[in-house]
Protein backbone atom coordinates (compact mmCIF):
# COMPACT_ATOMS: atom_id res chain seq x y z
CA UNK A 1 0.00 0.00 0.00
CA UNK A 2 2.78 2.45 0.91
CA UNK A 3 4.60 1.56 -2.29
CA UNK A 4 1.51 2.38 -4.35
CA UNK A 5 1.20 5.79 -2.68
CA UNK A 6 4.86 6.56 -3.38
CA UNK A 7 4.46 5.59 -7.03
CA UNK A 8 1.30 7.65 -7.33
CA UNK A 9 3.00 10.72 -5.85
CA UNK A 10 5.92 10.41 -8.27
CA UNK A 11 3.54 10.13 -11.20
CA UNK A 12 1.59 13.23 -10.20
CA UNK A 13 4.69 15.33 -9.60
CA UNK A 14 6.31 14.02 -12.78
CA UNK A 15 3.32 15.12 -14.87
CA UNK A 16 3.19 18.56 -13.21
CA UNK A 17 6.84 19.35 -13.93
CA UNK A 18 6.78 18.05 -17.49
CA UNK A 19 8.19 20.68 -19.88
CA UNK A 20 9.63 22.89 -17.16
CA UNK A 21 13.19 22.33 -18.37
CA UNK A 22 12.23 23.57 -21.82
CA UNK A 23 10.55 26.65 -20.38
CA UNK A 24 13.51 27.44 -18.12
CA UNK A 25 15.93 27.05 -21.03
CA UNK A 26 13.82 29.34 -23.21
CA UNK A 27 13.80 31.98 -20.46
CA UNK A 28 17.55 31.71 -19.91
CA UNK A 29 18.66 31.64 -23.56
CA UNK A 30 18.56 35.44 -24.22
CA UNK A 31 20.70 36.12 -21.14
CA UNK A 32 23.15 33.45 -22.24
CA UNK A 33 23.41 35.05 -25.69
CA UNK A 34 24.15 38.47 -24.15
CA UNK A 35 26.92 36.98 -21.99
CA UNK A 36 28.37 35.18 -25.01
CA UNK A 37 28.32 38.38 -27.10
CA UNK A 38 30.05 40.32 -24.31
CA UNK A 39 32.72 37.63 -24.04
CA UNK A 40 33.37 37.72 -27.78
CA UNK A 41 33.64 41.51 -27.67
CA UNK A 42 36.16 41.27 -24.81
CA UNK A 43 38.21 38.74 -26.78
CA UNK A 44 38.20 41.10 -29.78
CA UNK A 45 39.38 43.99 -27.59
CA UNK A 46 42.23 41.89 -26.17
CA UNK A 47 43.28 40.91 -29.70
CA UNK A 48 43.39 44.56 -30.77
CA UNK A 49 45.38 45.39 -27.62
CA UNK A 50 48.01 42.83 -28.60
CA UNK A 51 48.13 44.26 -32.14
CA UNK A 52 48.66 47.74 -30.67
CA UNK A 53 51.50 46.55 -28.43
CA UNK A 54 53.30 44.87 -31.32
CA UNK A 55 52.78 47.84 -33.64
CA UNK A 56 53.96 50.34 -31.01
CA UNK A 57 57.13 48.35 -30.34
CA UNK A 58 58.09 48.02 -33.98
CA UNK A 59 57.19 51.67 -34.67
CA UNK A 60 59.31 52.85 -31.74
CA UNK A 61 62.30 50.91 -33.08
CA UNK A 62 61.74 52.27 -36.61
CA UNK A 63 61.34 55.86 -35.40
CA UNK A 64 64.44 55.51 -33.19
CA UNK A 65 66.45 54.43 -36.25
CA UNK A 66 65.47 57.67 -37.94
CA UNK A 67 62.78 56.55 -40.40
CA UNK A 68 60.36 59.30 -41.52
CA UNK A 69 57.45 59.77 -39.12
CA UNK A 70 54.84 59.47 -41.89
CA UNK A 71 56.25 56.08 -42.80
CA UNK A 72 56.16 55.03 -39.14
CA UNK A 73 52.50 56.08 -38.83
CA UNK A 74 51.61 54.21 -42.02
CA UNK A 75 53.36 51.10 -40.69
CA UNK A 76 51.31 51.25 -37.47
CA UNK A 77 48.02 51.71 -39.33
CA UNK A 78 48.86 48.78 -41.60
CA UNK A 79 49.61 46.58 -38.58
CA UNK A 80 46.52 47.56 -36.56
CA UNK A 81 43.51 49.45 -37.91
CA UNK A 82 43.21 52.27 -40.45
CA UNK A 83 41.59 54.51 -37.80
CA UNK A 84 44.49 54.12 -35.35
CA UNK A 85 45.77 57.31 -33.73
CA UNK A 86 49.56 57.38 -33.62
CA UNK A 87 51.58 59.86 -31.56
CA UNK A 88 55.35 59.84 -32.04
CA UNK A 89 57.70 61.83 -29.79
CA UNK A 90 61.33 61.84 -30.81
CA UNK A 91 63.89 63.34 -28.39
CA UNK A 92 67.67 63.18 -28.64
CA UNK A 93 67.67 60.39 -26.03
CA UNK A 94 64.34 58.55 -26.33
CA UNK A 95 61.67 57.91 -28.94
CA UNK A 96 58.14 57.20 -27.72
CA UNK A 97 55.20 55.89 -29.76
CA UNK A 98 51.61 55.85 -28.47
CA UNK A 99 48.99 53.89 -30.45
CA UNK A 100 45.27 54.29 -29.70
CA UNK A 101 42.44 52.39 -31.39
CA UNK A 102 38.70 52.43 -30.73
CA UNK A 103 37.19 48.94 -30.76
CA UNK A 104 33.52 48.57 -31.59
CA UNK A 105 31.85 45.19 -32.10
CA UNK A 106 31.10 44.49 -35.76
CA UNK A 107 27.69 43.04 -34.91
CA UNK A 108 26.46 46.08 -32.94
CA UNK A 109 27.62 49.41 -34.29
CA UNK A 110 25.36 51.33 -31.92
CA UNK A 111 27.25 50.20 -28.81
CA UNK A 112 29.91 52.54 -27.41
CA UNK A 113 33.49 51.95 -28.45
CA UNK A 114 36.20 50.74 -26.10
CA UNK A 115 39.46 52.65 -26.37
CA UNK A 116 42.56 50.46 -26.45
CA UNK A 117 46.06 51.91 -26.34
CA UNK A 118 49.67 50.86 -26.09
CA UNK A 119 52.94 52.74 -25.76
CA UNK A 120 56.54 51.79 -26.45
CA UNK A 121 59.85 53.58 -25.91
CA UNK A 122 63.18 53.01 -27.63
CA UNK A 123 66.58 54.65 -27.33
CA UNK A 124 67.11 57.12 -30.18
CA UNK A 125 70.04 56.13 -32.36
CA UNK A 126 72.56 58.83 -33.28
Amino acid sequence: MILRLARARRGISGRASRGSVTAETAAMLPALMVVLAAALWAIQAVGVQLECVDAARSAARAAARGEPLDQVRDHVRAATRPNAEVAVTRDPDLTRVQVTVEVRPSWAGSLPAVQVSAAATAVTEP
